[in-house]
């Protein structure tokens, strides 16, 4: 849960000044719940993104690691501390919008050429979640050496003038390449896009084409069940959109496996 800034001890605020040079001006993050504290903050050495937590120190420890690891997709890490129970995090800041997943938006082909890359970067070392940790189902196919981000949700996604960039790295895991694809059709629903069309544009992923059918409908059907079962559970606007969107990429895998029945 999100905390004004105003709760920081005075040894963190303290911290802070003395990295931006001065007294901050500070923006809370318009959304996101990964830490207490998410906001851009500007001194008069420049804005830095600054994230940080008491209750969910062990979390944002693992996010500061995940996002060190990962090189030029990620925000770079400026600097961080400890101070009274906190663990305070600076990252450079990123100009930009979220990106536009619409169907025929120029941004998808930003996020191609970012994903190319990402899937080609191995989650060496460090403390890695596994597939089935992360999302509560699993098959021997999910497993893999790449580092998977699995939240590439439009608000985690900034285009700079240096091209797309991948925030919020909390939820690194380590997996085969296609994982990060077929967690990608829920967004990619959400954003106009029919399950039909989802997947013809995760075609061009030498990923995707190489995984059998089988194991893509095991994992449309387990990620489908999983937010059905949420949803079930809560009032949130966002868990019943997501449950709806995995339910049509679901309901479009289980169609397309009748008609190669009835066709055979």
């Amino acid at each position: 849960m999100r905390s004004d800034w105003t709760a920081l001890p005075d040894a963190v605020t303290a911290g802070i000044a003395e990295r931006i040079g001065g007294d901050p001006d500070v923006v809370p993050a318009p959304a996101g719940d990964h830490a207490e504290i998410a906001s851009a903050v500007t001194g008069p050495s420049g804005t830095v993104f600054v994230k940080a937590a008491s209750a969910g120190v062990q979390s944002l420890r693992y996010e500061l690691t995940a996002t060190k690891a990962i090189g030029s997709y990620a925000p770079e890490v400026l600097w961080h501390f400890e101070a009274a129970g906190w663990l305070v995090m600076g990252t450079e800041h990123l100009d930009g919008c979220h990106a536009d997943l619409r169907p025929g938006s120029p941004d998808l082909d930003l996020l191609a050429a970012a994903l190319n890359g990402l899937q080609a970067t191995r989650a060496l070392g460090g403390p890695w979640f596994t597939p089935a940790g992360r999302l509560g189902f699993d098959h021997p196919a999910m497993n893999g050496t790449a580092v998977v981000h699995s939240d590439l949700n439009p608000t985690n996604l900034i285009v700079t003038r240096h091209g797309l960039r991948i925030v919020d790295w909390a939820w690194a895991t380590k997996a085969a390449p296609w994982v990060e694809l077929a967690l990608l059709v829920q967004w990619l629903i959400g954003s106009g896009h029919t399950p039909e069309q989802a997947e013809a544009w995760l075609a061009q992923f030498p990923a995707w084409a190489s995984v059998d059918r089988d194991v893509i409908d095991h994992f449309a059907f387990g990620n489908a069940a999983k937010w059905s079962s949420k949803a079930r559970r809560s009032d949130q606007g966002w868990v019943h959109d997501i449950a709806a969107w995995t339910a049509a990429w679901a309901a479009y895998r289980a169609a397309t496996v009748r008609e190669l029945r009835y066709s055979s």
